[in-house]
């Protein structure tokens, strides 16, 4: 969604770096840039002002002026005020004290109420929760349908005690804020702890709509009123989301859509406009495409430095623990990597969803963003393909697998026999890195290894101990004269201390998440380098 934006601001970014000292011209230049992409993302312009001249006043005050790297402090503060006009902080659903808690959602057709009403009922269904969809528009043509569809496939009961209109032609029949109603009374009968109420609504703003949902909001007394908003509509977005505001006080915005190509920058506005927080996205078409909204973890996106806590938080809910540590016992043991692991592993990987969207949460992802587009998820199906028409044996033993088998295994696969040869010399160079890596010895090519493996001091190619220069035992080669060596022991001292811890992307130390603290299996750990 915010991919021209992200490239502008990653572009502009790069004049800054290496740059000592920065002066009024830099930072003119800097903000000028700025606002060009953000008013060509279709940011409202009210919020570029706002945006630009904070920026402005910082990066023009002491806290870059005496930086040790001025050009990530900018960045660092850009980063600070794209949090701001996304609302600042995670907001949570405030669940009611007693009863259930009910959420209404609302907003104008197209935008994706209904979908969203789904997906939010499967999220909650996962927190542990136990929600009830209640289908209260019944006025657009098969809404209530469309409703009952998405509930079954989320896996949560839908009320609909009326059928709705099922043509354009229809008059719309049924009480509205009758069923909302008697959509809480069966929560409560049936002590379901959430109540979703889907409403209904219109090509445009108007008086009926408004009155509608107000009624409705005013019979159930909603906990939450989250506005669904399509995140591609442009800059319309603003004046869609305050007459919203005025009409039903809503107390959250959803994001709809936000996987589309358009440039979205408006959505981007409505918080900062309304006041009101961005709550969660929807981020695709299937009912798992929903996801709680982190203003950091997205200014991150935008910026191109990614969001690894989102995509830890995925590999959590659905990696498999029995298998990671069926995994983590072979490193231990040192037995080899086979297609049977290589199978799982892909398996668990699919489990997380799109694998163009988790590489597309890595920092520097903006970099490869052309080779991730024309990136073919079905080639993982032929991968899975080939190693499934092998037997048993070779899945274990592929050293068996010679010309003829490559060939039955190819037809068996619907592939050609050099797709399965380049599936082998991949396999077999996954074979020595996990061998390695096992072993302790780093990754091959890699100098130093991965930091904080075992091993991680071992060179590119493990080459033998102690043959180097200056790699002499007990830290290197020492003078055999007494007052020499102390001072060479007193120089080491005094290069000790001044180290300085290692920085953040912005030039200040950063503490970053320990896997341990975050519950992860012991394979990921060891995929992370922990």
């Amino acid at each position: 969604m915010f991919n021209s934006l992200s490239d502008r601001l990653t572009a502009t970014f790069k004049n800054l770096k290496g740059k000592g000292r920065l002066t009024e011209a830099d930072v003119d230049a800097t903000v000028r840039e700025i606002r060009r992409a953000l008013l060509d993302a279709d940011v409202a312009v009210p919020v570029v002002r706002e945006f630009t001249a904070a920026v402005k006043e910082r990066a023009l005050g002491l806290e870059v002026s005496e930086a040790l790297n001025p050009g990530q402090q900018v960045v660092k503060i850009v980063n600070e005020e794209l949090q701001n006009i996304l609302g600042g902080q995670t907001r949570r659903i405030r669940m009611a004290k007693s009863g259930p808690t009910i959420i209404m959602l609302a907003g104008l057709q197209g935008a994706g109420k209904t979908t969203l009403a789904g997906k939010l009922g499967k999220w909650l269904k996962g927190q542990g929760h136990r929600p009830l969809l209640v289908a209260s528009d019944l006025q657009r043509p098969n809404a209530v349908t469309q409703l009952q569809v998405v509930g079954e496939r989320a896996g949560v009961p839908v009320f609909a005690p009326h059928p709705g209109t099922t043509s354009e032609f229809d008059d719309p029949t049924g009480d509205p804020v009758q069923v909302a109603r008697d959509g809480v009374a069966q929560a409560r009968a049936r002590l379901h702890d959430v109540v979703i109420v889907d409403t209904a609504g219109r090509l445009g703003i108007d008086e009926a709509l408004m009155t509608q949902a107000r009624d409705i909001r005013d019979a159930v007394r909603p906990d939450e009123v989250l506005f669904v908003i399509d995140a591609m509509i442009g800059q319309d977005a603003v004046n869609t989301a305050q007459a919203f505001n005025e009409g039903v006080d809503f107390t959250g915005v959803v994001l709809s859509k936000l996987d589309g190509d358009a440039r979205g920058g408006a959505a981007l506005s409505v918080a900062s406009v309304t006041g009101k927080p961005i709550m969660f996205a929807s981020t695709g078409e299937n009912v798992d495409d929903f996801e709680q909204f982190h203003p950091d973890r997205m200014a991150s996106r935008i910026l191109d430095m990614g969001d690894v806590l989102t995509l830890i938080e995925q590999a959590e809910k659905q990696w498999d623990r029995a298998e990671a540590e069926k995994m983590a016992r072979k490193f231990t043991d040192q037995e080899d990597f086979t297609f049977e692991d290589f199978l799982a592993q892909m398996q668990q990987l699919r489990k997380m969803g799109s694998m163009k969207k988790m590489l597309m949460m890595m920092p520097g992802a903006a970099g490869m963003r052309e080779q991730l587009e024309n990136f073919d998820e079905r080639e993982i199906d032929r991968v899975e393909a080939i190693v499934r028409s092998m037997t048993p044996h070779e899945r274990v033993a592929p050293k068996i697998i010679n010309g003829s088998r490559r060939a039955r295994i190819a037809k068996g696969s619907g592939v050609t026999v050099s797709e399965v040869n380049q599936l082998m010399e991949r396999f077999a160079q996954a074979q020595k890195m996990m061998k390695r890596l096992a072993q302790g010895k780093g990754v091959p090519g890699m100098p130093g290894g991965i930091p904080g493996m075992p091993g991680a001091g071992a060179g590119a190619g493990g080459g033998k101990k102690g043959k180097g220069k200056g790699s002499a035992k007990k830290g290197g080669s020492r003078s055999g004269n007494p007052a020499k060596r102390a001072q060479e022991n007193a120089a080491l001292e005094q290069q000790r201390k001044q180290k300085a811890p290692a920085g953040s992307a912005f030039g200040a130390a950063q503490a970053q998440p320990d896997p341990a603290d975050l519950n992860l299996p012991k394979g990921f750990e060891k995929f992370l380098g922990k």
